[in-house]
């Protein structure tokens, strides 16, 4: 849910209000009861929630998936190239 900032036309009153995108926008200002206008560009920002979030955390997923398709490959390869060694008979 989005956070979105009104202003009172009558007081200038500014504040921001916690609400579903669906919800009405707010139309009469708490304190002296003048009209509300939402503010544009608002309430478009993400909330980051938990430990945080890194540049590293996605940087580098692909290049250590193509690392381990090329290790995968090459033991892959290395084994169907062998020969199987045959015992002789004495």
């Amino acid at each position: 849910m989005p956070t979105y900032d009104y202003k009172c036309k009558n007081c200038d009153d500014t504040f921001e209000h916690f609400q579903k995108m669906i919800d009405e926008p707010l139309k009469v200002c708490e304190k002296c009861g003048g009209n509300l206008v939402r503010l544009i560009g608002t309430g478009l920002t993400p909330v980051f929630k938990g430990k945080g979030f890194y540049e590293t955390d996605y940087k580098n997923k692909k290049a250590s998936e193509s690392k381990s398709k090329k290790t995968t490959e090459s033991t892959s390869k290395n084994s169907t190239t062998e020969k199987p060694v045959q015992k002789k008979s004495a």
